[in-house]
């Protein structure tokens, strides 16, 4: 029922005109697919959740012999007759249907996917990346991207809180200030999806999780904990945590690096406020009321995120934090 809906939502070619139109995002993918064109050419790809199948046709201008192009979206239509009109039927083949459910006959070199969600995680479709290198990938295999890493770090922005809660004080010179409880809740109960900068940011950031595609287990994403500690650069009102994700584009299994890649070395498509903005942008979990922090002053606590009992493509968050001798749960 809810992967029914989940689909549903990407038959929707806006979601995919917004995705291709992100040229950091799209730039990136093609120029690690044709970075490892000698990889590539001549080799099986299966593109997991293919979309429009932009990905898969990547693939196949960089010499790939057969590329399967996998989604359960009615996306899958549409890809069909792009494949067909860029005359691509003889190396492109679009499966309509779950990668847990479609049918593959042979093993494959290489798998390519743009699965990360929000705040890396949020839609688990990483889940269906681990599924077709268990059902498909042989032994040494490359896997596009290969690396993801998720970060966090404290945030102030007053702008936000004003805009969300301020507003209210004064109404066209009505005292409204009365719906500010409600203001907060509604602007603050969920993480919010926008965009930040460096000024924003109090601390360095830190690492909540880093995933090796090679290695993962969908286990192990069921429940992620991760304690933290900062300081904070500034004196300022600490208004919540930012969440930010960065993918890195490295060789198959027997090249992978332990450490995070020079770009020199290794494409990387990061989302982080420094970096130039994407459409994924950054997740902001607000507190309700900002708490006033001095510069050196230690923020330190402990995240967990798991998946949703009741739909495993939601995720929940569980804060708990401490400053200034005042501890928080959100």
């Amino acid at each position: 029922e809810f992967d029914t809906a989940y689909f549903n939502s990407y038959a929707h070619v806006g979601i995919h005109e917004e995705m291709i139109k992100d040229r950091v995002r799209t730039d990136t993918y093609r120029n690690a697919i044709f970075q490892h064109q000698h990889f590539i050419a001549g080799k099986v790809v299966v593109d997991v959740g293919c979309g429009t199948g932009i990905l898969s046709i990547f693939c196949a201008q960089a010499g790939a012999r057969r590329v399967y192009a996998v989604d359960a979206s009615d996306i899958a239509v549409q890809a069909n007759e792009i494949v067909k009109a860029n005359n691509l039927c003889d190396k492109v083949i679009v499966l309509h249907g779950r990668v847990e459910d479609v049918e593959i006959d042979e093993e494959v070199d290489i798998i390519v996917s743009e699965w990360m969600g929000y705040m890396l995680l949020y839609e688990s479709m990483l889940g269906s990346v681990i599924t077709a290198r268990d059902r498909w990938l042989k032994p040494g295999g490359l896997i596009l991207p290969s690396h993801a890493t998720l970060y966090m770090a404290p945030v102030t922005h007053p702008d936000r809180y004003s805009e969300s809660v301020d507003f209210w004080r004064n109404v066209y010179g009505i005292d409204m200030s009365a719906i500010m409880p409600l203001a907060k809740q509604c602007a603050f109960e969920e993480p919010s999806v926008e965009t930040i900068t460096v000024e924003n940011v109090l601390t360095w950031p830190q690492v909540v999780k880093h995933v090796d595609c090679y290695k993962v287990t969908t286990q192990e994403l069921e429940s992620i904990t991760s304690r933290f500690r900062f300081e904070s650069m500034m004196r300022s009102p600490f208004h919540g945590f930012a969440f930010w994700f960065d993918v890195e584009f490295t060789g198959p299994v027997g090249n992978q690096r332990k450490k995070r890649p020079n770009p020199n070395d290794a494409l990387v498509l990061s989302t982080a406020p420094e970096d130039p903005p994407t459409h994924w942008q950054q997740t902001l979990v607000y507190f309700y009321e900002p708490l006033d922090v001095e510069q050196d002053q230690v923020i330190e606590g402990s995240l967990t995120l798991s998946q949703s009992k009741e739909n495993a493509r939601f995720m929940n968050i569980h804060l708990a934090y401490s400053s200034g001798g005042r501890s928080f749960v959100k």
